[in-house]
């Protein structure tokens, strides 16, 4: 009888663990819905700048899983919009997935557009990596320096003539420029 009730404990506890992982304020950035954003920030607005182990927002991870309607949330609602992890800002990891939705939000919202990451890169050396000419003009026009220098010694200028993209090119020396 001791082991049947010493199983039961071990796994209402391994359960419970378990259900309690699933609601966190960093899974539902990843692939929760605003209501479950909305419930965590109700009982504890303070947790949405909050970082997980790795050291990523709840901003960023909505943001790079392209969970927009939360990372909408978040930021709407006061999360720290230059809050920078190893792998960077919010509004770079929207640059790198191709995320224009949250991107321009984000510039809209006055986000950094110089910050930069453990690599020295900024949101518009990877938008102009990833030829995004969208967001390579808005970041432009918002105030993004394409001579910053990536750790490779590289600007944003440098990539475009990498790349011989000429349209880039025109984008990065005009900041009047519309697409």
């Amino acid at each position: 009888m001791n082991k049947s009730l010493l199983l039961a404990v071990t796994l209402f506890h391994v359960c419970f663990l378990f259900s309690q992982e699933k609601n966190t304020i960093f899974d539902v950035a990843r692939q929760g819905t605003v209501q479950d954003i909305k419930a965590i920030y109700d009982k504890n607005p303070q947790i949405i700048n909050s970082v997980n182990n790795d050291g990523f927002s709840a901003l960023v991870l909505a943001t790079y899983k392209n969970n927009n309607s939360v990372a909408r949330f978040l930021i709407e609602n006061g999360a720290n919009i230059d809050q920078s992890s190893k792998m960077g800002s919010p509004l770079m990891a929207a640059v790198v997935k191709g995320n224009n939705e949250i991107a321009l939000l984000l510039i809209q919202k006055k986000a950094n557009v110089n910050q930069v990451d453990a690599n020295g890169t900024t949101a518009l050396l990877y938008a102009t990596m990833f030829k995004n000419y969208e967001l390579v003009s808005e970041l432009v026009k918002n105030g993004a320096d394409p001579e910053t220098k990536d750790n490779r010694k590289n600007s944003a200028i440098d990539y475009a003539l990498l790349a011989n993209d000429d349209k880039l090119m025109e984008l990065l020396k005009n900041k009047n420029k519309k697409l």
